[in-house]
């Protein structure tokens, strides 16, 4: 029987609830299927924690802090673990959300098509 880990909700809604400026200014594009897909918070994929995810097409959008800038080597495994469990990773600054959220919108939507158009085709 494979092992079973559960998730940790309690980390997740505290992300949620901590989350960053940025993070909450991406979060009102993404929410109630705005853009055509449904995103999640915060949700534990893995040993991860996605900023935002999008079940339906394994599609995750992380936003990058200072943090990241600190250990860059972390976001390389998590994003070499996510792509070999099937995972796409969009990555964006802090700064894009700042200074571009509408070409970081815009980013997201062609993703969200060109995953789908691959669903369509399989």
């Amino acid at each position: 029987m494979p092992d079973w880990k559960p998730r940790d909700t309690a980390r997740a809604r505290t992300l949620r609830r901590e989350a960053t400026g940025p993070e909450r200014a991406l979060w009102q594009f993404l929410a109630r299927s705005q853009i055509g897909a449904k995103f999640s918070r915060q949700i534990p994929v893995g040993p991860w924690f996605a900023d935002f995810l999008c079940r339906e097409l394994q599609l995750v959008l992380e936003l990058d802090g200072f943090s990241h800038d600190v250990a860059p080597e972390r976001d390389v495994r998590r994003d070499a673990w996510m792509a070999a469990h099937g995972f796409t990773v969009l990555r964006f600054t802090n700064d894009d959300v700042h200074a571009n959220i509408e070409g970081v919108v815009t980013a997201v939507c062609q993703e969200v098509e060109r995953l789908r158009s691959l669903k369509a085709e399989r």
